[in-house]
């Protein structure tokens, strides 16, 4: 689940341009995912590891929870960003739901730089159509690290 060229160094914010697009990035979406990182997350929401009380409760089979879609979004833009970064804020909004079998797809764009923290618009999308979107902002180091 890397990106196609991971960042091995970290970004400066000199390095960085509004408009930049960041590499897409395909996250399969499998039951095992959904479901340990719901249990590693401390969710134990039913409508994540159980497939028969999930369609009960009107849904057609488990779903991602917020905490992991927040996880990945914050990985993407880290990793892009790289190891010294530090992600400040995230804020985004959960739209269609990610299911076992589907391909959630990252892109990001970097929206701002204000000093040493750059904004990045991010979004995934998936079979059904957007599932996150928001806003990262990380701060990069002055000097590379």
């Amino acid at each position: 689940m890397s990106p196609a060229s991971p960042v091995s160094r970290t970004r400066t914010a000199e390095d960085v341009r509004v408009g930049e697009t960041l590499p897409e990035l395909a996250i399969p979406i499998t039951r095992t995912l959904i479901v340990a990182t719901a249990i590693a997350s401390r969710d134990y929401q039913d409508v994540h590891h159980d497939p028969d009380l999930a369609v009960e409760r009107g849904s057609k089979d488990v779903f991602m929870n917020i905490l992991t879609s927040n996880g990945l979004v914050e990985r993407y833009v880290a990793e892009w960003a790289g190891p010294a970064a530090i992600v400040r804020k995230i804020r985004i909004r959960l739209g269609a739901p990610n299911y076992p079998g589907d391909t959630m797809t990252m892109s990001g764009t970097v929206a701002a730089v204000e000093g040493r923290l750059v904004s990045v618009d991010v979004a995934g999308v998936n079979s059904l159509g957007s599932h996150a979107s928001g806003t990262v902002v990380v701060e990069l180091p002055e000097e590379r690290a």
